[in-house]
Protein backbone atom coordinates (compact mmCIF):
# COMPACT_ATOMS: atom_id res chain seq x y z
CA UNK A 1 0.00 0.00 0.00
CA UNK A 2 1.36 3.39 -1.04
CA UNK A 3 0.47 6.92 0.12
CA UNK A 4 0.85 9.90 -1.89
CA UNK A 5 -0.51 13.59 -0.34
CA UNK A 6 -0.67 16.87 -2.16
CA UNK A 7 -1.31 20.13 -1.39
CA UNK A 8 -2.80 22.77 -3.02
CA UNK A 9 -4.90 26.40 -2.66
CA UNK A 10 -7.57 27.91 -4.31
CA UNK A 11 -8.86 31.19 -4.29
CA UNK A 12 -12.54 31.94 -4.58
CA UNK A 13 -14.45 34.75 -5.56
CA UNK A 14 -17.48 34.70 -3.09
CA UNK A 15 -19.96 32.46 -2.58
CA UNK A 16 -20.32 30.26 -5.06
CA UNK A 17 -18.87 26.89 -7.07
CA UNK A 18 -14.91 26.69 -8.18
CA UNK A 19 -14.50 23.68 -10.16
CA UNK A 20 -11.17 21.92 -8.54
CA UNK A 21 -11.84 18.35 -10.88
CA UNK A 22 -8.34 19.08 -12.94
CA UNK A 23 -6.16 19.76 -9.45
CA UNK A 24 -7.37 16.66 -7.76
CA UNK A 25 -6.80 14.49 -11.15
CA UNK A 26 -2.83 16.01 -11.53
CA UNK A 27 -2.66 15.02 -7.49
CA UNK A 28 -3.92 11.18 -8.23
CA UNK A 29 -1.66 11.48 -11.66
CA UNK A 30 1.28 12.54 -9.76
CA UNK A 31 0.65 9.75 -6.95
CA UNK A 32 1.49 7.14 -9.31
CA UNK A 33 -1.03 5.03 -7.28
CA UNK A 34 -3.11 2.83 -10.13
CA UNK A 35 -5.95 1.64 -7.78
CA UNK A 36 -7.41 2.85 -4.87
CA UNK A 37 -8.63 5.46 -2.90
CA UNK A 38 -8.53 9.57 -3.23
CA UNK A 39 -9.55 11.49 -0.43
CA UNK A 40 -10.07 15.74 -0.77
CA UNK A 41 -10.53 17.47 2.22
CA UNK A 42 -11.01 21.27 2.85
CA UNK A 43 -9.18 22.94 5.72
CA UNK A 44 -12.04 25.89 6.22
CA UNK A 45 -15.40 25.48 8.55
CA UNK A 46 -17.31 27.77 6.10
CA UNK A 47 -16.45 26.22 2.59
CA UNK A 48 -16.97 22.94 1.07
CA UNK A 49 -16.73 20.36 -1.41
CA UNK A 50 -18.86 18.46 -3.45
CA UNK A 51 -19.54 16.02 -6.44
CA UNK A 52 -21.84 17.59 -8.71
CA UNK A 53 -23.13 17.64 -12.14
CA UNK A 54 -20.43 19.54 -14.25
CA UNK A 55 -22.00 20.17 -17.82
CA UNK A 56 -25.02 22.41 -16.35
CA UNK A 57 -24.25 25.32 -14.43
CA UNK A 58 -27.61 25.84 -13.27
CA UNK A 59 -27.75 22.45 -11.24
CA UNK A 60 -24.97 24.79 -9.27
CA UNK A 61 -27.31 27.57 -9.63
CA UNK A 62 -30.36 25.59 -7.91
CA UNK A 63 -28.11 24.56 -5.25
CA UNK A 64 -27.31 27.96 -3.87
CA UNK A 65 -31.09 28.82 -4.53
CA UNK A 66 -32.16 25.96 -2.72
CA UNK A 67 -29.42 27.00 0.36
CA UNK A 68 -30.15 30.87 0.41
CA UNK A 69 -33.71 30.01 1.68
CA UNK A 70 -32.74 26.69 3.78
CA UNK A 71 -30.35 29.02 5.61
CA UNK A 72 -30.80 32.64 5.10
CA UNK A 73 -28.00 35.73 5.63
CA UNK A 74 -28.78 37.54 9.07
CA UNK A 75 -31.25 35.63 10.06
CA UNK A 76 -32.49 36.50 13.70
CA UNK A 77 -32.09 32.76 14.95
CA UNK A 78 -28.35 33.18 14.65
CA UNK A 79 -25.94 34.38 17.63
CA UNK A 80 -22.72 33.47 16.28
CA UNK A 81 -21.85 36.66 13.72
CA UNK A 82 -18.62 37.83 14.29
CA UNK A 83 -17.87 38.05 10.63
CA UNK A 84 -20.87 39.31 9.93
CA UNK A 85 -24.32 38.27 8.27
CA UNK A 86 -23.02 34.69 6.59
CA UNK A 87 -20.53 34.10 9.68
CA UNK A 88 -22.98 31.12 10.94
CA UNK A 89 -24.98 30.32 7.29
CA UNK A 90 -21.51 29.55 6.04
CA UNK A 91 -20.61 27.23 9.06
CA UNK A 92 -24.47 25.26 8.67
CA UNK A 93 -23.88 25.05 4.93
CA UNK A 94 -20.52 23.96 5.10
CA UNK A 95 -21.80 20.93 7.42
CA UNK A 96 -24.43 20.19 5.59
CA UNK A 97 -22.84 19.53 2.12
CA UNK A 98 -19.47 18.09 3.83
CA UNK A 99 -15.87 18.84 4.53
CA UNK A 100 -14.15 15.99 2.36
CA UNK A 101 -14.86 13.47 -0.60
CA UNK A 102 -13.74 10.06 -1.19
CA UNK A 103 -13.07 9.34 -4.31
CA UNK A 104 -12.19 5.82 -6.54
CA UNK A 105 -9.24 5.47 -8.48
CA UNK A 106 -8.88 3.45 -11.07
CA UNK A 107 -6.07 2.72 -13.97
CA UNK A 108 -4.18 5.62 -12.23
CA UNK A 109 -7.13 8.33 -12.74
CA UNK A 110 -10.18 9.22 -10.67
CA UNK A 111 -12.78 7.31 -12.10
CA UNK A 112 -15.69 10.06 -12.00
CA UNK A 113 -18.66 9.52 -13.88
CA UNK A 114 -18.79 11.36 -17.42
CA UNK A 115 -21.13 14.08 -15.83
CA UNK A 116 -19.67 14.35 -12.18
CA UNK A 117 -16.80 17.39 -11.37
CA UNK A 118 -15.58 18.35 -7.89
CA UNK A 119 -16.58 21.67 -6.79
CA UNK A 120 -14.68 24.35 -3.76
CA UNK A 121 -18.30 25.17 -2.89
CA UNK A 122 -17.44 28.51 -1.17
CA UNK A 123 -20.02 29.96 1.48
CA UNK A 124 -18.88 33.32 2.47
CA UNK A 125 -19.94 36.10 0.26
CA UNK A 126 -15.99 37.77 -0.26
CA UNK A 127 -13.78 35.87 -1.54
CA UNK A 128 -11.21 33.43 0.29
CA UNK A 129 -8.28 31.80 -0.10
CA UNK A 130 -8.60 28.14 0.66
CA UNK A 131 -6.42 25.50 1.81
CA UNK A 132 -7.29 21.45 0.48
CA UNK A 133 -5.00 18.24 1.27
CA UNK A 134 -5.45 15.71 -1.59
CA UNK A 135 -4.43 12.04 0.20
CA UNK A 136 -4.21 9.17 -2.61
CA UNK A 137 -3.59 5.73 -0.84
CA UNK A 138 -3.68 2.52 -3.07
CA UNK A 139 -1.33 -0.01 -5.07
CA UNK A 140 1.11 1.00 -7.80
Amino acid sequence: MQTSQARFEVATSGRGTTNITQKVREAVRASGIRTGLCHVFIRHTSASLMLCENADPSVRRDLEAFLARLVPDGDALFHHTAEGADDMPSHIRSILTNMDLTLPVSGGQCALGTWQGVFLYEHRRDGQRRDLIVTVQGET
